[in-house]
């Protein structure tokens, strides 16, 4: 490395460089005064000319940074026959390599039209622009998803990475239904990279954007495979359950690449490796919780609002309990077997009622995983009687629901924020506390449970560099076992 960073690696980020600073006129230009009507139109024989040439110059590109061949394999649909390209793993920047070679449209946030150079480029391949400061924008992205799809092959086909984020490629995790809401016929493409030391990954936890870069341009040669596999055609039952269709896809393109399925999410892994103070054990129920949360229809760009509203009526309700019927009520969603099986992570006697307490702390901790204490504030506001103080036993409940697990010892906690020995405790002495011991977790929770009945674990969930490790069964009869309770 030493050796390739004083030799090849400049020379190669520079051509690369250079390249693209290259395509940028031609893009700038073809690029001027289109309008959705023309887009819509053959294109003419001097776009023709252009997209070769660009082609080109990005290929260029890739040679630079030492992809001096690309292997692909099957047949690539035209657009009358899949008007959308699924592509996994999505696993680094460097899978921006199928996009210059097809040229496809792509979904896009609205801000990387901004980006000098790469920006007008990426404005070139007409993409799906997406906009975080419009509240409507979900919405938008998927019918305009759906109006391409749908117009017989008049836009250029759509290259849709369902996962939504980057993986270590270890197994697919949960596909966004997005690119399924359409209906249409859709083309899956597997990525590999089959190189010996691996320096492409690039997840939100490992080796940064810059990083990756510098060891990937390192390497003398870098081998990337793309694989088109068969157009798949969804039954009428697919088509109406764009979440089934998803799942059959993404199933068709686990066995294609021999790696396997975990039901999890993103949101989950972000969940378990958050790095709040409270770290989430390796039995925690609160994945499972989260799977719920999800698949009962919270969705996750309101689950705050959703959130203050429990809060709110929770506070009302004190520390009545309710039963399944009333928590139906409670969340405004009707009895299905998705609100019975969480009702059953709360029902701790198996007595029919539960505390909506645990629920609003439970929602707390998926809608902030990061944000221990505002999650403990909003915890005491629950529990607190009127001089605004708990007890040990209102303790071990807040925090046995934060965490997720059954058992957990708060003795050395307590009396180590209690210092008066008044056998109750408020925020304020909790907050000075934490702020004087930001570790408390670590020095009075964990130590605690070493040797416990509990088995409390406390080792990393990550993996060297990676999302997650996978928390999907290791059988499928494991999916049939029931579900872990809170707190027996």
């Amino acid at each position: 490395i030493a050796f390739m960073t004083l030799t090849l690696f400049p020379i190669r980020l520079f051509f690369a460089a250079f390249m693209m600073l290259l395509a940028w006129p031609f893009a700038f230009i073809a690029s001027m005064g289109s309008d959705e009507q023309e887009l819509e139109k053959p294109l003419s024989w001097w776009r023709k000319i252009v997209d070769v040439l660009l082609k080109a110059i990005m290929r260029m590109m890739w040679l630079a940074g030492g992809f001096h061949w690309i292997n692909v394999k099957g047949r690539r649909a035209l657009p009358t026959e899949a008007a959308i390209l699924t592509v996994a793993p999505h696993s680094s920047y460097f899978d921006a390599i199928p996009v210059t070679m097809t040229f496809a449209s792509i979904v896009m946030k609205a801000e990387s039209k901004d980006i000098p150079v790469w920006g007008t480029l990426i404005k070139y391949i007409r993409p799906v622009f997406v906009s975080r400061s419009d509240q409507d924008s979900r919405r938008k992205t998927v019918e305009e998803i759906k109006r391409r799809a749908q117009s017989d092959g008049k836009w250029p086909q759509i290259m849709i990475f369902p996962e939504g984020t980057c993986t270590n490629r270890s197994c697919l995790i949960t596909f966004k239904p997005g690119a399924f809401i359409p209906g249409v016929p859709v083309q899956p493409v597997v990525l590999r990279y089959p190189n010996k030391l691996d320096t492409i990954t690039w997840t939100w936890q490992g080796p940064g954007a810059l990083e990756i870069l510098w060891l990937t341009l390192c390497q003398f040669h870098n081998s990337v495979e793309i694989e088109f596999l068969p157009v798949y055609i969804p039954s009428e039952e697919e088509r109406k359950n764009p979440v089934l269709y998803a799942n059959n896809v993404r199933r068709v393109m686990a066995e294609a690449l021999g790696v396997s399925v975990t039901d999890y999410t993103f949101e989950d892994c972000q969940l378990a490796l958050a790095e709040g103070q409270l770290r989430l054990p390796s039995d925690t129920c609160l994945l499972e919780f989260a799977k719920l949360v999800r698949s009962l229809g919270l969705k996750p760009e309101t689950l705050e609002d959703d959130l203050d509203k429990y809060a709110a009526s929770a506070m009302k309700m004190k520390k009545e309990k309710v039963d399944l019927k009333e928590f139906s009520a409670y969340l405004e969603f009707p009895v299905s077997h998705t609100l019975e099986s969480m009702f059953a992570l709360f029902d701790e006697n198996e007595d029919g009622i539960i505390d909506i307490r645990e629920f609003v702390i439970a929602l707390s901790v998926v809608c902030k995983p990061s944000k221990t204490l505002e999650t403990i504030q909003l915890a005491f506001q629950l529990y607190q009687s009127e001089n605004r103080t708990i007890t040990e036993e209102d303790l071990a409940h807040i925090l046995k629901t934060a965490m997720g697990v059954s058992q957990i010892n708060v003795t050395h906690l307590f009396r180590a924020v209690d210092e008066e020995e008044k056998g109750e405790i408020t925020y304020d002495d909790f907050y000075r506390f934490a702020e004087l011991h930001p570790h408390f977790a670590e020095d009075y929770l964990y130590a605690d449970q070493m040797g416990a009945e509990s088995g409390l674990e406390t080792s990393s969930l990550s993996a060297p560099n990676g999302i997650c490790t996978d928390f999907s069964p290791e059988n499928a009869e494991d999916k049939n076992k029931p579900l872990q309770k809170k707190l027996n």
